[in-house]
């Protein structure tokens, strides 16, 4: 008697969401029995969704840690590339002749459209394709005003995500993730040259980072036990450890909103400390990304046009120079600079801090906040293609309730607030480490501190501010009023 035929595989998708526990679709793939297959496929198309440098840093090693998970399970990471990722999968299920094809959904529109034609490709040649929600607490058609319209308003948002159903369980991981035989050809990772070669710009990020599934459950536990308890006032400070560090975990789906959701659920309902405000501003973060994900789903142009209209004729004055400065962190204004070494040397940045810079930079320095969206995502870890437009466009009043366009933010008088002795600045700008808490936020006002008003400045020296931040702030003013339909 003849041995039986091998099983048709299923593959799995991988996407944004790099890891094993709460993965639907990995775990409605092993459910059928069927040998399994997951894969990744690096897009080498040049779009504005392509990773930045930064992201392909973290994408590695994530990459990296996944392979190592799968393994354990038995299973095995295939990696592929190519400018369509869709083709490469439609490629790849009818080499396999693969039983069908699961996958976690994506929510710009580009994608949308390829994910869907995928579907019927695959539909027509008698290969079944599935998708799942893997990497949002709620999708964003269930999530609607009583006239059946998405929300504008993120208050009015989140408050309609608090009142519905409480997001399902959390999947745990497979017991065992059986492989197909024989396995397909795989790229090796390395030679994808995701990592910085010379110079070695991410020599910063090792020391912060933990990318893949087992440094992003560390991450949640450490938070909930030591960070979680003071986090509403303490978020605000880039001179403490105050925040989650989440970002880039959850940017890579190392961690799903619904593993941090209950995960949250439990610890309060067994801590012995009361609920004080700390988990629900922690979890307006995670509202603040699902909000964003709306605004993707419905606004697909979100990273290169102004949600209102009006912001369409606004008048820009782009300049390369002044750009460069504030990517290089020498504006002259300790806050500033100091977010944007931060930025450049661990691949992140206080949030309190990126609201500050990116106002600097749109409203005291008119750059269109594209430029700035555009750094942001080449140069941060956790470059999500959501939340990083949805928050320029709100700083620059362009976005869904956004920013007043006359909320200027002053760089002296938050970095006074919020880094009050000066050692978020010290830290960063080393130039500035011997001034005193009274004056570091305004290094200009002593005679001690040597400058030169170009940004090729010595050792030691540091510039003064690039603009008289009154004269900033009037001109932004006055540039705000001349669009159609905005108050002068």
């Amino acid at each position: 008697m003849s041995p039986a035929a091998p099983k048709p595989p299923v593959i799995v998708w991988l996407r944004q969401d790099l890891r094993l526990a709460d993965q639907p679709a990995l775990a409605a793939a092993v459910e059928t029995g069927h040998p399994v297959l997951p894969v990744y496929v690096l897009d080498d198309g040049d779009h504005p969704l392509t990773p930045g440098r930064a992201s392909r840093w973290w994408l590695h090693h994530s990459l990296t840690a996944l392979a190592r998970d799968l393994k354990r399970l038995g299973g095995t990471l295939i990696l592929r590339r190519g400018r369509e990722p869709a083709r490469v999968i439609e490629t790849l299920a009818h080499e396999l002749k693969a039983r069908a094809v699961y996958w976690g959904r994506r929510y710009a529109a580009a994608e949308i459209a390829d994910d869907t034609a995928l579907k019927q490709q695959l539909g027509d040649a008698g290969i079944a394709a599935k998708s799942f929600n893997t990497s949002l607490l709620f999708e964003p058609w269930t999530i609607r005003n009583q006239s059946g319209r998405p929300y504008q308003v993120f208050t009015q948002y989140w408050r309609a995500c608090r009142s519905a159903p409480e997001p399902a369980a959390p999947l745990p991981a497979p017991s065992g993730i059986p492989a197909p035989t024989p396995l397909p050809a795989s790229d090796d990772l390395d030679d994808w040259a995701l990592l910085p070669t010379r110079p070695d710009w991410a020599s910063g990020f090792t020391p912060m980072w933990r990318p893949g599934e087992a440094g992003a459950v560390a991450r949640l536990e450490l938070f909930l036990a030591d960070r979680l308890h003071g986090y509403k006032a303490a978020r605000d400070r880039p001179d403490r450890d105050g925040t989650s560090g989440l970002s880039p975990h959850l940017r890579f789906g190392e961690l799903s909103p619904r593993q941090i959701w209950h995960a949250l659920q439990h610890h309060l309902a067994t801590a012995m400390r009361p609920p004080d405000g700390d988990a629900d501003s922690f979890l307006s973060e995670i509202g603040w990304r699902e909000f964003s994900y709306s605004l993707l789903y419905y606004h697909p142009a979100i990273a290169r046009e102004p949600l209102k209209p009006q912001f369409a004729g606004f008048p820009w004055q782009p300049d390369a120079e002044a750009l460069g400065r504030w990517q290089r962190g020498m504006t002259g204004y300790p806050i500033i600079d100091a977010g944007m070494r931060q930025l450049w040397a661990t691949g992140w940045m206080h949030n309190r801090v990126r609201m500050i810079v990116a106002s600097f930079l749109i409203k005291h320095l008119l750059q269109p906040w594209q430029d700035g969206e555009r750094w942001f995502w080449d140069t941060l870890v956790d470059a999500d293609p959501a939340s990083n437009a949805a928050s320029w466009q709100w700083v620059a009043g362009s976005g869904a309730d956004a920013s007043p366009y006359f909320r200027i933010f002053n760089p002296v008088l938050q970095g006074k607030k919020f880094d009050p002795d000066g050692n978020y600045v010290r830290h960063w700008v080393p130039e500035l480490g011997k001034l005193d808490r009274t004056i570091i936020h305004e290094p200009w006002t002593t005679e001690d501190l040597p400058s030169s008003a170009t940004s090729k400045t010595k050792a030691g020296t540091y510039p003064p501010p690039m603009i008289d931040l009154k004269a900033g702030r009037d001109r932004a003013l006055a540039a705000f009023a001349s669009l159609n339909g905005t108050d002068p």
